[in-house]
């Protein structure tokens, strides 16, 4: 059968969305494995009955189908070369929850945080919880027999299974439970045929997850066949709904952070502390762990978790394992926040271990062997030794607990003796793991990464009963062929194979990922933490995938996209692509990617590049010449003295919805006024102030500039009042010799010299415009000479102009020094005050704040310095996380309005509203503060201008 008749066949049988497009497929050739399979199409059923239609329509024409939920298995199983059933869209929900009989009716789309969240307000959870939590979907949890911290506690996935219903891929409805309940034809006597290798085939570990839980169908073990289907990764049966049991949270937990000398001595220690019931025992490296100034002492920390009704009673258990604990030094942590900050370095450890210290890749593939818990400081001695054999680096963590090492090895996946080396090793650590009593996977699954050498750890005979387990269930081999059983090899169809081999041509010089875009975009393994559907504290990423829930407007979706770009098998247009101009439009920018991200993929950049080569020779949106180009605008304007008139202009409304639509800016925006005495030219006329402070060069940014300057007087103002000599960047550009240096003398010379202005070029990078960025930011460092001469700081108090003079400049302009140096030299507003004037005091305004992080300020710059700065001067509370949604550019974009008002109403305008009378509202940013004026009525300040209004205030006071 074509693919045309195949896609006819499905949109005539299934309600559900039926998508073969390009995009659609590009978005599930990967999970976060290091494996790559391009399916036909991708089908998201509405309901079981769509499940039934697919599964006959693809079982007639002989098409594979492939169950996939959150996309975040790390073993290659939800990835297929036939029709992938996408849950996470429809059959999503939380079907029914009894607080009585603790269990809950869930489908397999549902993401576990959302069953958590309706859960909780009965005392209850779901005892498993991996650290993709906030993503991963209850179906892929039971096809993976997923486990998490808490497992040593609560146990597996499989552990807290009550009964399934399911579709055997010949379309046969079945309910899976206890006392062969749900058994299709054949399978009892399968089992009963084999109860000797049942009973002794199969290792006694807390983490057994590797090949088919076919012990479970012991008489002994109530010959449960939901609970043998549980890990069987989609290639028995469709999972439609399961009946899921839930376990009384404690009302209070204690951290114990234990140090050791190194994991070894850890994991030695972590079988001790569980007759004290803990609710986690998990293990990190300092290799790991980004700044361990917070932690005990050591080079290996145990997170142990107690709990109890109370918090002294979760105190006690706490201190209770510290004192049986044989550990190098010790603390307890009782504050939820603290907790918090540490559960997430070890949620993050996922993505961050695919980095070395020294930036190298690591990826996945022996991610999660499990081997008795009493073996495990042994284990990982040989672990370390065998990797040092074969030249290979890793960093181990895990569930200690339970046994259970994940690690990420800096395999090369892309060279022939790189893969032969892979090979070489998964089968002697193979041999290593079974010699120890364990399991080749202990949470993740077989997939493809392991299947192959499932014979290692359970014979072939055994292996032998598996396929015939899977036969009874699939006879056509229909569910997700090549894994698990009958599985392809371990090395074949890696996702890095179809990358270029040699370095792309670019503009941008990603210095963390040797210069090289494909590295860049290899960073995304697919961990999917930007597919989190609620942003928590101070997060950014990814507003667009929180408004629109679609997986292509997530930075890995988008991440995808590029990789199958530079695979060109899918994609085959290269930077011509519209499916990655499409995907790419609703990115925002923001960056939050670049610090949210675990492994630090950075969007914006990506966007930028994309953008510039994707119109290069060819006719740009008119957005792009509105907004792209808008300092040289209003520049334009400024010289003319026409802000007036503008301004005038922009309040007919004919005209401006003329203007709008021909500057390709949305219709539901109004146009910014312009001032009408542009910051510098205030400056010019002031009488300086003269005083023996240190001398900080105060940049005039463009939004500042021109849109508002009472944010650049604010800050001269409260600079000065701290005791700094102010001064604004040069505007005479020289060639050769500069003014004023003492040897320019004849008038002649005079005629080299023009004037100029700085810019960080961000309206240009964020369109792409990137060959005009870099003659701007040229024309800038020519200008800063004396400056970096200086060595002068220089303050920038527009938060996205700042982040791009850190990040944007020396990553256009590497070869140029200056870049770097100019770089090192911006401050925030705050910092400049820290560093430079750290004697001042603020006033004291003691009022609450109300009002949004910038997400740049978040992502690149950091906001200690201004967390502090209002501490100082008594502005209480926490500013929101995420991104107000205007975004520069992107809000005022035809097309992006709605988008831009779903950014704004998920964090900042509830936070403005709920905020009490007296609330300072804070926006240093100009977006932020144009998105509160437009969408929420609210004047939004920056933190100077804050600070200005009380020093007069003080000041006419005294």
């Amino acid at each position: 059968m074509s693919e045309s008749e195949l896609l006819a066949a499905l949109r005539t049988s299934v309600r559900g969305d039926v998508r073969f497009d390009v995009t659609s497929r590009a978005l599930v050739t990967m999970d976060a494995s290091n494996y790559r399979r391009v399916p036909v199409g991708v089908v998201a059923p509405r309901d079981a009955d769509d499940v039934a239609a697919v599964l006959e329509v693809c079982r007639t024409h002989g098409v594979p189908v492939v169950p996939r939920g959150g996309g975040t298995s790390i073993a290659g199983q939800a990835t297929g070369t036939g029709v992938v059933l996408d849950f996470t869209r429809y059959m999503n929900r939380l079907v029914a929850l009894d607080p009585e009989a603790r269990t809950a009716a869930v489908q397999p789309g549902l993401v576990l945080d959302r069953l958590q969240e309706a859960a909780a307000p009965h005392g209850l959870r779901f005892g498993p919880d991996p650290s993709t939590h906030s993503r991963c979907t209850l179906g892929g949890m039971i096809g993976n027999n997923a486990c998490g911290s808490h497992s040593v506690a609560w146990g597996t996935t499989a552990d807290n299974v009550r009964e399934l219903e399911v579709l055997t891929a010949r379309g046969r409805r079945l309910r899976p439970g206890p006392g062969w309940a749900g058994a299709p034809g054949g399978l009892r006597e399968l089992a009963e045929g084999e109860l000797a290798r049942l009973r002794t085939g199969f290792p006694d570990l807390p983490r057994r997850i590797s090949g088919y839980a076919l012990d479970a169908l012991l008489p002994e073990k109530g010959a449960d066949v939901a609970r043998s289907l549980c890990g069987s990764e989609g290639t028995l049966a469709v999972l439609t709904e399961a009946v899921v049991t839930l376990v009384e949270a404690p009302r209070a937990r204690a951290l114990a952070v234990l140090g050791y000398a190194d994991e070894s001595a850890a994991a030695e220690a972590a079988p001790g502390l569980l007759p004290h019931r803990p609710l986690t025992v998990e293990g990190m490296a300092a290799d790991l762990v980004p700044s361990p100034a917070d932690l005990p002492r050591g080079g290996a920390w145990l997170f142990v978790e107690t709990g109890g009704d109370t918090l002294a009673e979760a105190r006690a258990r706490a201190d209770a394992v510290v004192r049986a604990a044989d550990a190098l030094d010790a603390q307890v942590v009782t504050d939820p926040a603290g907790q918090r900050v540490l559960w997430r370095i070890r949620e993050d450890a996922a993505g961050t271990a695919t980095r070395m210290p020294d930036g190298t890749e690591a990826w996945p593939g022996w991610e999660d062997c499990a081997v008795p818990p009493a073996r495990l400081g042994a284990y990982l001695r040989e672990f370390r030794a065998l990797l040092a054999a074969h030249g290979l680096r890793g960093t181990p963590y895990g569930h200690f607990g339970d046994g259970c090492v994940h690690v990420r090895i800096d395999f090369d996946l892309v060279s022939e003796s790189g893969v032969a080396r892979f090979r070489r090793f998964s089968e002697e650590l193979a041999h290593l793991v079974v010699a120890h009593g364990g399991s080749l996977s202990g949470e993740h699954g077989d997939g493809q990464a392991r299947a192959e050498l499932l014979p290692v750890m359970y014979g072939t005979e055994t292996v032998a009963l598996f396929e015939r387990a899977k036969g009874v269930w699939d006879p056509d081999g229909l569910l997700n062929p090549g894994i698990l059983v009958r599985p392809a090899p371990l090395d074949a169809g890696l996702r890095f194979s179809v990358l270029p081999r040699r370095p792309v041509d670019v503009a941008f010089g990603y210095p963390a990922d040797g210069g090289d875009f494909s590295a860049a975009v290899r960073r995304c393994v697919g961990v999917a933490k930007c597919r989190t559907t609620t942003s928590a504290g101070p997060s950014v990423m990814c507003p667009s995938f929180r408004a629109t829930g679609e997986e292509e407007h997530s930075t890995r979706g988008r991440a995808r996209l590029l990789h199958e770009m530079l695979a060109g098998e899918l994609v085959t247009d290269g930077w011509r692509s519209t499916e990655v101009r499409d995907a790419l439009d609703l990115c925002l920018a923001c960056k939050g990617c670049r610090s949210d991200c675990p492994v630090g993929v950075d969007m914006a950049t990506y966007k930028a590049e994309f953008l510039h080569h994707h119109y290069a020779g060819r006719r740009r949106p008119a957005a792009h010449i509105a907004m792209g180009r808008l300092p040289q605008w209003l520049r334009w304007v400024t010289r003319v003295r026409g802000a007036r008139l503008l301004n005038a202009l922009a309040a007919r409304r004919p005209l401006a919805r003329v203007a709008k639509r021909l500057g390709g800016i949305a219709a539901e925006r109004e146009i910014p006024r312009l001032a009408t005495e542009p910051f510098s030219r205030w400056w010019r006329r002031r009488k300086p102030a003269v005083g023996p402070g240190a001398l900080v060069v105060l940049w005039p940014d463009t939004f500042t500039e021109y849109l508002s300057p009472s944010v650049g007087r604010a800050a001269v103002r409260v600079l000065e009042a701290a005791g700094l000599r102010v001064a604004l960047p040069p505007t005479l550009l020289t060639h050769g010799r500069r003014l004023a240096d003492g040897r320019t003398r004849s008038a002649a010379a005079l005629l080299g010299v023009r004037r100029g202005r700085v810019c960080c070029g961000l309206t240009y990078v964020s369109t792409g415009q990137l060959d005009r960025a870099r003659t701007v930011l040229r024309q800038t460092l020519d200008l800063m000479r004396p400056v970096l001469d200086a060595g002068a700081p220089v303050v920038v108090l527009e938060p996205s102009c700042a982040a791009a003079l850190r990040t944007d400049l020396p990553e256009l302009l590497a070869d140029d020094p200056r870049a770097a140096r100019l770089a090192k030299l911006v401050l925030t507003f705050a910092e400049a005050l820290e560093r430079h004037a750290p004697d001042w005091r603020p006033p004291a305004l003691d009022r609450p704040v109300a009002g949004q992080t910038h997400c740049h300020q978040h992502a690149v710059l950091g906001d200690a310095a201004e967390r502090r700065l209002r501490a100082a001067a008594g502005l209480t509370g926490e500013l929101s996380g995420g991104c107000c949604g205007l975004a520069g550019n992107f809000g005022f974009e035809r097309g992006h309005y709605d988008v831009s008002v779903a950014c704004a109403e998920e964090q900042l305008l509830p936070s403005v509203r709920s905020a009490p009378a007296q609330a300072v509202v804070l926006a240093d940013g100009y977006s932020c503060r144009t998105q509160l004026e437009q969408l929420g009525g609210v004047r939004g300040r920056h933190l100077a201008e804050v600070l200005a209004e009380a020093l007069t205030e003080r000041k006419s006071g005294a």
